[in-house]
This record gives C-alpha cells, sequence and structure tokens, in this order.
C-alpha cells in the first residue's frame, strides 16, 4: 500500500510523533546561516573582542556587529514564564536568554573550520539546526576558550581567569596585553559569557566563578540577595578548538551564595 504525505502525517500525529522539519518550523535562525562561508562581507568586520555592555541587556549583541560573528533569531509560541531556550554551539549546550516577543540576539565568535548551531525551544519541542564551513574571516582564532553559562534568571555570575604571567581577565579588567579577552558581561542571568586567547601562554591558568549578587528582580535592579539562592555553573574550557587536537571539559558547579568565590579549574597549558 503508497501511502502519501497527508496520510503518513496522520499517522505520524496518531503516534506523537512530527517531522524534524515541521518542528523547526516555529523556530527561526536569522544568522549564522548554513553553508560554505569565506568570511565577513567587505565593511562588516568580525571583532575578536566584542564590545562590552555593563550592565548587559537581555539582548546584548552590541550595535553593528557584523553577521558573522553573532547568533540571533526567533522562537515562536514560546511558553509563558520567561524560561530561556537552549543553544548549543559546536557540541557546547548553554541556557539562551529570550526576550518578551521571542527574539534572541547575542555575539559570538566562530573558530575556521566546520561549526554547528542549534536552538531549541524552552520545551524542547522545536528546535532549528545550521551546519556551516568557516574558512576564513577577521576573526582570530582562539586555541583557549573558557565559556560560563548558569541555569537561573536574575542572577550575576562572573568568570575569572589568572593566565600564566599573572595576568586577571575579568569583567573589570577585560583585554590583557597577553591577548587574551573577555566578551560580554552578563549581569541579568543565564550567560554566557566568553573567555578567549588567541596564541595561549605556556603554563598554568587558573579559572574561577564569582557569585557577584542578585543582579534584577523584574525590571528593578536587586540588591546583595539572589533572586534564586542555588544556582548551578557551568563552566567549559575548549583548548584547540575547530582541529583534530581539540580538547573539551564541562564542569558544573552548584553557586549557593553572594559573594562566592570558587576555584573551578588549574590546568597546564599546552
Amino acid at each position: 500500500m503508497t501511502l502519501r504525505y497527508p496520510q503518513v502525517l496522520l499517522l505520524l500525529c496518531a503516534f506523537n510523533v512530527l517531522p524534524v522539519a515541521m518542528a523547526a518550523d516555529s523556530v527561526k535562525l536569522d544568522t549564522p546561516v548554513g553553508g560554505w562561508r569565506s568570511g565577513a562581507p567587505e565593511g562588516e568586520g568580525e571583532s575578536f573582542r566584542q564590545t562590552v555592555n555593563y550592565p548587559a541587556s537581555s539582548v546584548n549583541t552590541p550595535v553593528g556587529q557584523a553577521k558573522t560573528a553573532r547568533i540571533s533569531g526567533e522562537i515562536k509560541a514560546t511558553p509563558k514564564g520567561n524560561e530561556p531556550g537552549r543553544l548549543i554551539v559546536n557540541g557546547v549546550s548553554m541556557p539562551l536568554k529570550i526576550d518578551e516577543s521571542g527574539r534572541f540576539d547575542r555575539p559570538f565568535s566562530f573558530p575556521n573550520g566546520s561549526n554547528s548551531v542549534e536552538v531549541r525551544s524552552p520545551d524542547g519541542q522545536q528546535r532549528h539546526r545550521t551546519q556551516f564551513l568557516n574558512t576564513s574571516g577577521g576573526a582570530t582564532p582562539a586555541k583557549l576558550r573558557v565559556l560560563l553559562a548558569w541555569d537561573s534568571d536574575g542572577t550575576d555570575l562572573d568568570l575569572h581567569l589568572v593566565t600564566p604571567d599573572g595576568a586577571h581577565i575579568w569583567y573589570g579588567n577585560r583585554v590583557a596585553p597577553n591577548g587574551a579577552a573577555l566578551d560580554v558581561d552578563v549581569t541579568t542571568g543565564y550567560g554566557p559569557e566568553i573567555f578567549a586567547m588567541p596564541a595561549p601562554i605556556k603554563g598554568q591558568y587558573l579559572v574561577y566563578v564569582n557569585y557577584y549578587g542578585g543582579g534584577y528582580r523584574g525590571d528593578e535592579e536587586g540588591g546583595d540577595d539572589a533572586v534564586q539562592p542555588l544556582t548551578t555553573a557551568q563552566v567549559t574550557v575548549i583548548t584547540e578548538e575547530g582541529t583534530p587536537s581539540e580538547k573539551m571539559e564541562t564542569f558544573l558547579i552548584p553557586m549557593r551564595a553572594v559573594g562566592e568565590l570558587t576555584l573551578v579549574k588549574s590546568f597546564s597549558y599546552p
């Protein structure tokens, strides 16, 4: 017996299964786009050191950011409750801040080589994934990258890195003479904050997370008490990203009180 598409769709609905293409209709990814990418268009310089907004807004992409260095789009019919979506970049999964209209937009510097970006709705039922090959561009490849994300809104966690030469990179000192840099300082929940270094110095690195404060309570800035006392930080350390020698480690760290400073990882490079 030969089934036509409407009949197949009815059978899939009966078993509560929908084609991936149907699910993707509710998630729109404006950028990046799939396929072969040879770099930023003329006049759109891709920046390795992202412009920092403090405090960060819910949609924290700087004005004028090149399309080749951002992740933006829309999740339609997002569930009420201000729940985050899910962003998965090259295997690193993290919460995705969504505004009231369902829009998301954040800067991201992609490595050369194959990249994948997947966006999922808060309930996980809708998703969209794209794959592209980045062959060149203005961004300096980062041989060392550290990403911080966390699982609560209205809270402020900060990423701190100490490099082998003693440089301390954090939101108060975002660019070091050795080339290390921190991108946006997210103060309103979820993150991510990203540390990147194009030419890492040999030696020991220290990764810390500081539970800075409660961030915002609705539209009002909070005090010293966090909206959610317990939040879980996720730190991912990536070396030689986008190469055959790439290594990735992810750590989950419970942060219990405002003011807490935790040494997450000590490692040597290379």
